[in-house]
């Protein structure tokens, strides 16, 4: 549902940033979004923001339910955590670049190992 969602006026385009920069762009969107006072998503703050992040035209049980598919803890908002992964799960593009990181980040730390495994054996 938020599959859509253009953070900060434009689509992230995953594929030209590395995992640091991606998370930042995610935790921007985040803070651009999240109601100052509770640090979350509220329905109140996506309400809010809904024209500028073009969700004008959906209604308030849609907007209710985007807070809700993505709402782990049950508290009725999305943390940081919660959004983030809502939209990386959302989006396919997102979720094979994510799976592209985590096995890069494997990857390197099993490299790592390797280099040091000669000093604990």
């Amino acid at each position: 549902m938020l599959a859509g969602l253009a953070l900060l006026g434009r689509e992230i385009r995953c594929e030209k940033l590395d995992e640091e920069d991606f998370m930042a762009e995610l935790c921007n969107g985040f803070r651009f979004i999240a109601d100052p006072n509770t640090y979350t998503i509220t329905f109140a703050s996506l309400k809010k923001n809904a024209r500028w992040l073009g969700l004008e035209g959906m209604s308030d049980d849609d907007l209710r339910a985007m807070i809700k598919e993505g709402d782990v803890d049950g508290d009725g908002a999305l943390n940081e955590r919660e959004f983030c992964l809502l939209m990386i799960r959302s989006s396919p593009a997102l979720l094979l670049q994510a799976e592209t990181w985590l096995e890069d980040a494997l990857e390197r730390e099993l490299t790592e190992f390797m280099d040091e495994a000669p000093y604990y054996i």
